[in-house]
């Protein structure tokens, strides 16, 4: 009962907070750039060149790991139905963790190769 209650309550409250977090944190960031005499309007994040090749990994190995443990849930854990919800949260840990590994791999190797050509 008192869960039914709150949860209409906390919600849109979670929300207004988040949102007002998120817009006073802006503000402090433009009021300091102001401070320091640069131009807040001028200011453009600057990319990060492997974000793409990280995210992609991590979510080929998370889909990966929910596959494999899909297949061992209805296959080697038939017997035990109902108990084998941690597999699917191991395995998407798992694979998603070999997936940011191979990233750091591949751009620590390209790092170093680059480095080798100047």
């Amino acid at each position: 009962m008192p869960g039914e209650l709150l949860i209409p309550i906390l919600v849109p409250l979670g929300l207004f907070a988040m949102i007002f977090g998120i817009v006073y944190i802006k503000n402090r960031e433009r009021m300091a750039m102001i401070e320091r005499g640069m131009d807040p309007r001028s200011y453009k994040p600057q990319p990060a060149p492997w974000q793409n090749l990280k995210w992609g990994l991590l979510l080929i190995g998370a889909g990966l790991g929910l596959f494999v443990a899909y297949l061992l849930d209805r296959t080697v854990f038939s017997t035990t139905r109902d108990e084998n919800e941690a597999i699917y949260f191991g395995l998407i840990a798992v694979f998603g963790g070999f997936g940011l590994v191979l990233s750091y791999v591949i751009e620590k190797k390209e790092l170093y190769n680059n480095r080798d050509k100047e």
